[in-house]
């Protein structure tokens, strides 16, 4: 069968007519066979010679591998004695730190669930994901209490000090108390399996409101084989850590998979351009993963960037959450000829995996997401008539592999509109595959608004503006901008005799809502274009928006 299958494919493109499918073009990862394994054991155990495991920037405080492994047995320990126990859920709220991955790794390998969300959402955001995850306890700091008011979960503050946020919460112990503890070799230990769930990330999906993807230690392990076959890592490679922990991409390769490599992932709390550089410079940074707005800024400002900063340790920018265009990556190359650009594409529900460029001269064929990751298939599929394309059409970007997602947590319905029985995932992405194999993205049918990275739904911003009383229909589409990539903006039809203004719509909707999903620009008008069913046609007015520009 397999030397058929072989005889099949066009080694060029990677597509298969007899069924349709494209395969990856990359060497298969190697996936362990062991059944009864969880992710943190997976990693722990891989052999490598780094000593350095993470860097605390703001601090200069370095966490050594010996001392992160002992503090994850010690924290497991705790978690193991205060009950926590397999399928148990644990919320993590906190800006990234050198402390996060000890509580992912300390939380899975007990086969226990870790939940993330931004920092930056609202109590209220916040209170409906707890509300859907339940969770039994939380880790965060103590300036973020505040976002878990009103909840009775029991929590571990992540720094010793408790300032005087305490108010109600329920506060059991800190991370540093549980992190003193002398690990226990005779914890009561649930045996965990690679099927088993691992993370719970809320993703925005195919429609408006947030679900929470289930991940398995399987697809984990992929993820992080992935992610280690793809830099072919040298020991004494150094990255810098700007992208937040809390979501998939810096969950899964900076707080936990580049360690399997023995790499050192240099933390920032959050992201300033100065600190970023300074760091670099400090620490001799080798990789540097960012977002397309962070690179034009870098390019905009290059010459007084190469002025100020010693950048020369660097040799690789890692681009995600949109393709980069040509004036882009020209433009970064040129001011910064020793460091190439890779790129990659992938989703929460796909374990951040997808597709990639993993050389220079992939790069450079513009505008694409890459070639298929490792181990991956994809279909591109007529959204219309559900039939599977050939190379060069345009269709749903479908995918298949060891890292797409268990399903969305208690939520059959979205699962089943998004996996289906053979186990493809509807990416919501329309796009084409060229004759090389290589991924455009060409649009999104999902519609999601992409502001600096961060996933915004429409959805969302539409609910809160009706229940303003005096707007009487509303539309939000995504509006271009060079600097953060797309914004939130309003189409809004008021209520006869209102005369409420474009700031009021904004200030009513910044008050509840975290700030990357603001709408930050408003038009009135006399009625939203719908189709027969009642779905605003967005099309015409992103149309509208933008046939002005």
């Amino acid at each position: 069968m397999a030397e058929n299958m072989s005889l099949a494919i066009d080694p060029r493109s990677g597509f298969c007519r007899s069924n349709s499918t494209f395969y990856s073009k990359r060497k298969p990862i190697p996936l362990p066979k062991n059944d009864s394994l969880d992710v943190t054991t997976f990693i722990s155990a891989r052999a490598h010679h780094g000593k350095v495991a993470f860097i605390d920037a703001a601090t200069g405080r370095h966490l050594t591998f010996s001392e992160l492994w002992r503090a994850v047995d010690s924290v497991a320990t705790c978690l193991s004695d205060m009950g926590i126990r397999k399928g148990h859920v644990v919320l993590l709220l906190s800006p990234n730190s050198i402390f996060f991955p000890i509580v992912c790794l300390s939380v899975m390998s007990l086969g226990a669930i870790i939940t993330t969300t931004n920092p930056l959402n609202t109590a209220n955001e916040i209170g409906k994901q707890v509300a859907d995850s339940k969770p039994v306890l939380a880790f965060t700091i103590p300036q973020l209490l505040p976002k878990l008011a009103g909840s009775t979960i029991p929590i571990v503050l992540l720094e010793d000090h408790v300032s005087s946020q305490a108010g109600e919460a329920k506060i059991v112990t800190t991370l540093h108390q549980m992190m003193k503890r002398e690990p226990s070799g005779s914890r009561v230990r649930d045996q965990v399996n690679q099927d088993d769930t691992a993370t719970l990330l809320y993703s925005s999906g195919t429609t408006g409101a947030s679900k929470g993807v289930v991940s398995s230690h399987r697809n984990l392990i992929a993820m992080v084989q992935t992610v280690i076959n793809r830099f072919s890592i040298e020991v004494g490679e150094k990255f810098i850590c700007t992208v937040p922990m809390f979501h998939i991409y810096g969950l899964v390769a900076f707080a936990t998979g580049l360690l399997a490599s023995g790499s050192t992932v240099i933390v920032l709390s959050k992201f300033e351009m100065h600190d970023m550089l300074s760091t670099i410079e400090k620490y001799r940074a080798t990789y540097l993963p960012l977002v397309p707005p962070i690179l034009v800024a870098m390019v905009n400002a290059a010459d007084q960037i190469r002025k100020k900063y010693d950048l020369s340790s660097l040799h690789s920018a890692l681009s995600g959450g949109a393709p980069l265009s040509k004036e882009v990556i020209e433009g970064f190359l040129e001011k910064y000829p020793n460091v190439k650009i890779l790129q990659g594409y992938g989703l929460t529900e796909s374990t951040g995996i997808g597709a990639s460029t993993d050389s220079l001269e992939e790069s450079r064929k513009y505008g694409t997401a890459g070639m298929l990751s490792p181990s991956m298939e994809a279909k591109v599929v007529d959204p219309d008539s559900g039939k599977a394309l050939n190379v060069n059409q345009t269709g749903e970007l479908w995918l298949r592999g060891p890292s797409v997602m268990k399903g969305y947590f208690s939520n059959p319905e979205a699962t089943t509109s998004t996996l289906d029985s053979d186990g493809w995932l509807r990416t919501g992405d329309l796009c084409y595959i060229d004759e090389d194999g290589f991924i455009f993205i060409v649009d999104r049918l999902k519609e999601l608004i992409k502001y600096k990275g961060y996933q915004v739904p429409p959805a969302e911003l539409e609910a809160l503006l009706l229940s303003h009383p005096d707007i009487l229909d509303a539309a939000v589409i995504p509006f271009p901008d060079r600097e953060v990539g797309q914004f939130p903006m309003a189409y809004v039809v008021r209520k006869p005799g209102s005369n409420l203004s474009e700031t009021g719509v904004m200030d009513f909707v910044g008050r509840q809502v975290a700030p990357y999903k603001r709408i930050r620009k408003v038009a009135f008008v006399a009625s939203i274009p719908k189709n027969p069913s009642g779905k605003i046609l967005r099309k015409d007015l992103i149309k509208l928006a933008t046939s002005k520009l």
